[in-house]
């Protein structure tokens, strides 16, 4: 087996698909004035990557030294780990790069068959570089996690027969979801959720391309929905840019669906402040005036609760309660339940409240 330094990085750095959930890029240069804005404005190089500088550093050295091992990049959706490995692929093979490498979505491809046929009649052919760079293959596995375990053990055979002549890019969500004897083998690079400056910056380079007219809020409310997702971020603004001329705060809020800032605040005074009937009717009726789900509003009260003065207990409480409910919704359960039971924590913690300050 050739001998190839292998290292275990698992960042904690905070940036932006194929099949299922991701669009296969089948052409390196595609009819970019029609394209979804997170393929038209997909990183080309690494040095367009917007974030996670210290993977993309050492990604970019290995690279650069001819000494590019197995990879395995793991994170939450749109943190830049399919733009990473594919930028660093038109670096490595330049115009050879549709012929030098193998592109699979295993949440598709996912049994053992595709590992026995597809990857390894590609691993075992032979590559020859006429650009005068790498003639190291590239196999790119993404949503790995989503592979049977047989597959995985079969993969890991083959991954350890054609070292010399292929490396492959594992991508997924989960890294325990991948088994321990393909984990030993990659070098592991964790994509953290991206912070919001990196995410700003990003979107106001695309503002600026295509001439958007974006307020601050406007802008502010896509950085905080995104939550760190720089693909959910562009969906966002291309979304709300579609739908209303000028991207505001109330405009990003209406085209997504979520609750206002302010909408929330009404109702977390309502949760502590009315009574139970009080409380319900009024949330009743703003979620059928503006059309909220029950579950958008839950998720959005915890901001509120951050801000508000109470013993840590009283607020772990609080939040564990709230994430029960949630938990409920997502199986189904009545909403005018949930409703209930969502009035009902507030109204222990509000009783809390009192005792503790007695």
């Amino acid at each position: 087996m050739e001998d190839t330094a292998f290292m275990e990085i698992d960042e904690q750095f905070s940036l932006p698909n194929l099949n299922r959930g991701k669009e296969k890029i089948v052409n390196d240069a595609p009819d970019k004035k029609n394209a979804p804005w997170v393929e038209k404005y997909r990183p080309q190089s690494l040095a367009d990557v917007a974030a996670h500088k210290d993977i993309i550093e050492t990604i970019d050295r290995l690279t650069s030294e001819n000494r590019l091992p197995h990879l395995l990049l793991y994170g939450p959706p749109g943190t830049g780990k399919t733009s990473t490995v594919l930028a660093m692929a038109r670096k490595l093979y330049g115009s050879q790069y549709q012929n030098m490498i193998l592109e699979l979505n295993a949440s598709d491809d996912r049994g053992i068959d595709v590992v026995r046929m597809q990857i390894q009649d590609f691993a075992s052919t032979q590559s020859f570089s006429f650009s005068g760079k790498s003639n190291v293959k590239l196999v790119l596995l993404d949503e790995a996690d989503a592979m049977t375990k047989d597959a995985q053990f079969s993969l890991r055979r083959i991954i350890e027969k054609y070292t010399k002549s292929t490396r492959f890019a594992l991508i997924c969500n989960y890294v325990h979801k991948i088994i321990p004897a393909l984990q030993s083998r990659c070098t592991r690079f964790r994509f953290a959720p991206l912070d919001a400056a990196n995410v700003t910056q990003r979107l106001r380079h695309i503002i600026n391309a295509e001439q958007l007219d974006v307020t601050e809020g406007g802008l502010s409310a896509i950085v905080r929905l995104s939550s760190g997702d720089m693909r959910k971020a562009l969906n966002i603004l291309q979304s709300t840019q579609m739908a209303s001329p000028q991207i505001t705060e109330e405009a990003v809020y209406l085209c997504t669906g979520n609750p206002m800032p302010k909408d929330i605040e009404r109702i977390s005074f309502w949760l502590l402040n009315e009574s139970f009937s009080n409380a319900y009717l009024y949330i009743s009726e703003m979620k059928t005036a503006k059309g909220l789900a029950l579950v958008d509003i839950i998720r959005e009260i915890p901001m509120f609760i951050f801000n508000i003065k109470m013993p840590e207990t009283i607020r772990v409480q609080l939040i564990n309660a709230l994430a029960d409910i949630e938990y409920r919704l997502a199986f189904g359960t009545n909403e005018k339940l949930q409703l209930g039971s969502l009035i009902s924590a507030f109204t222990h913690t509000r009783a809390a409240l009192v005792a503790a300050a007695k």
